[in-house]
């Protein structure tokens, strides 16, 4: 059985998910939506609405990953959601060390960097290589595309590759701090 590996790439309103499953072969994809809250508990009932979609399908679609791949924060973002970014990121943070679920943080210039062989690459550039590394699949977003990237360097680093990419792309993610985890097959 391959290892599972899952994806996500968080946010308030539309956090993409790609679950590598288990049989080597497939990548399902969600995006999981969510609108603004009135007030603190409404926000926070947000946030853990939010978490518990996530979990909920990381544990009940397949066995316990092997490892779960979160981008990273943003931290030049400024703006009004940048604190209920912080806060649902440890939530869900939280959550997978409650749960045993290994994971790693990819920050987003290096995810970037994997996918294209760029830091500073767009959204648009992230699905074009998705595509072109595919042979043409296209995703319903970017949150997902960015999910599947996510989930691919997972694999690239359980020494699983899921596309090919080019030596320089791969040596982006040498900066992760990757958990110990079973590497191969």
């Amino acid at each position: 059985m391959t290892p599972r590996v899952i994806g996500i790439d968080l946010s308030l309103t539309s956090t993409g998910l790609a679950d590598f499953t288990h049989n080597g072969r497939e990548v399902v994809t969600k995006t999981i939506r969510s609108s603004p809250a009135d007030g603190d508990s409404g926000q926070h009932s947000r946030l853990t609405r939010i978490v518990f979609e996530i979990t909920e399908h990381v544990s009940s679609q397949g066995p316990h990953p092997a490892l779960v791949v979160i981008e990273g924060p943003s931290y030049g973002s400024k703006g009004a959601g940048t604190w209920d970014r912080a806060g649902l990121w440890w939530l869900l943070i939280d959550r997978l060390v409650g749960l045993h679920h290994p994971f790693a943080i990819v920050p987003p210039a290096t995810l970037k960097r994997f996918a294209t062989g760029r830091g500073n690459a767009t959204k648009t550039d992230m699905a074009v290589a998705l595509a072109k590394r595919t042979d043409g699949l296209e995703l319903r977003d970017d949150n997902q595309v960015d999910a599947w990237w996510l989930g691919a360097a997972g694999r690239d680093h359980l020494g699983l590759p899921f596309v090919k990419v080019p030596q320089t792309h791969r040596d982006a993610l040498v900066k992760v701090a990757w958990p110990e985890v079973t590497r191969g097959h």
